[in-house]
């Protein structure tokens, strides 16, 4: 018997300056997020692999890294893949 891997799903959001972090922040704390691209005209500026279960200090370096770009970017898009096989938290 094959087991089929599901593809993740893949949305765009666009955001500038702060909205960046904030959307980047609420999507974290969702916990179903693979991965968060964050591009410009078009070209990846960052990329931020996810881990299941990531929290706390280990937060800490991420979310100072998209500070920083979040104070940079004016107009962007993020790029969010989400993995439907794990359980999404309760938004509070």
């Amino acid at each position: 018997m094959q087991v089929q891997e599901s593809r993740p799903k893949v949305e765009s959001v666009a955001a500038t300056g702060n909205q960046v972090f904030e959307k980047i922040k609420k999507l974290i704390h969702e916990g179903n997020v693979r991965r968060i691209t964050i591009k410009q005209d078009g070209d990846t500026i960052a990329e931020f692999p996810l881990t299941f279960g990531v929290v706390g200090a280990a937060l800490a370096p991420l979310l100072a890294a998209i500070g920083a770009i979040a104070a940079l970017v004016n107009d962007c898009t993020i790029e969010i893949e989400r993995d439907d096989n794990l359980p999404q938290r309760a938004a509070t």
